[in-house]
């Protein structure tokens, strides 16, 4: 590692502390070490912008809760850079150490002792460039400070046409659609892989990677998706139509969402940073992106059991009454070999994690 990049959530004094430590592991050393994703002159910059000006970090270390981390990933995105969570938040399904361990990863990251775990993201397409209209930015301040500005168009891609105009978008958690007036629900088409799937009227409607299903998805009713997974899930909130249940398309099957002729406008939200507004007759289509956010592990990742804990899951009680289950296999001995290439719980003579 030569350059650290800090993403740091402003509002938390143990945030502050966590950072000194991280400033003082790079100080030793002689790792440089940045601040970015911050403001200037009371407008944001975009992903490419911050990290330039951070100098183009090795390593993102965000120290916050998932907003932070999400922040952090589109940066790391942006310069394909390793981007490691310190667990500062509430929930933390993205985060990966908490704080007292943060030298103790940063050890582990600098001598080779960790793994990246690569996860999906998202991208997309429009039917013209997303706009923030004057007004609405006042009405839907995000955060700390103004809005992102809006999508740039990626120079990479064929642009016009019937198949619009490719946005520099990164998605870590989800993409959605939403209604803007309280009284008025959002008309659309629904496309998956080209074909109409059915016209909804809703509050809103998303797209989320197996990252985000656990996120707003989960929240309006949507399957969880193992973030080891490929996929894109698609999830309508609160729509008026019997047919109110997710789908989950391949990696390879786009979902398009069309604004239908007779609906009010709708807010394109990424990641929960509002981004534009599309009106009647304007489309989107969200795609898995050619790129990957590579994400620092430490140890595998029990995903299962951080989604037991942090949904606070309880057994039914008629099962209860029948006792603790037994685990379903032992972890006393080494795995046969048909089983020996699945993902399991660690055997107790296994090397521990590095923190």
């Amino acid at each position: 590692m030569r350059r650290i990049g800090l993403v740091v959530h402003g509002g938390r004094a143990e945030a502050a502390l966590t950072a000194e430590a991280v400033r003082s592991w790079c100080g030793a050393r002689d790792v440089q070490c940045t601040d970015i994703d911050v403001w200037h002159d009371g407008g944001r910059r975009s992903a490419r912008e911050e990290v330039e000006a951070a100098g183009d970090p090795d390593l993102i270390v965000t120290l916050g809760g998932d907003g932070t981390f999400l922040r952090g990933a589109r940066l790391a995105a942006e310069n394909d850079a390793l981007v490691l969570g310190v667990d500062l938040g509430r929930v933390g399904f993205l985060t990966e150490v908490p704080a007292p361990a943060v030298r103790a990863a940063l050890d582990a990251v600098a001598e080779g002792r960790s793994t990246v775990e690569s996860r999906m993201l998202l991208t997309m397409r429009a039917s013209r460039r997303l706009e923030v209209p004057a007004g609405i930015e006042e009405l839907m301040r995000y955060g700390r400070g103004p809005l992102l500005p809006p999508p740039r168009v990626r120079t990479d891609c064929e642009a016009g046409g019937d198949w619009g105009i490719a946005l520099d978008v990164t998605a870590l958690n989800d993409v959605v659609l939403e209604k803007l007036a309280r009284d008025r629900q959002v008309s659309v088409g629904v496309y998956l892989a080209g074909r109409l799937l059915a016209s909804y009227s809703a509050d809103a409607l998303l797209i989320a990677t197996p990252t985000g299903s656990t996120a707003y998805s989960f929240a309006a009713g949507g399957p969880v998706v193992s973030p080891r997974a490929d996929a894109l899930v698609f999830t309508p909130v609160a729509p008026h139509m019997a047919f109110d249940r997710s789908v989950v398309a391949a990696p390879d099957e786009p979902v398009a969402l069309r604004v239908l002729e007779r609906s009010g406008q709708a807010a394109v939200s990424i990641d929960g940073q509002l981004r534009g507004v599309l009106d009647p007759g304007d489309w989107i289509g969200v795609y898995a992106s050619p790129r990957r956010l590579r994400a620092v592990r430490l140890g595998p990742m029990d995903f299962y059991g951080r989604l037991r804990d942090r949904m606070n899951l309880t057994d039914a009680p008629a099962a209860v009454a029948d006792g603790t289950p037994a685990p379903l296999w032992p972890v006393t001995t080494a795995p046969p070999g048909d089983l020996a290439h699945l993902a399991m719980p660690r055997a107790p003579g296994d090397s521990p994690d590095p923190v």
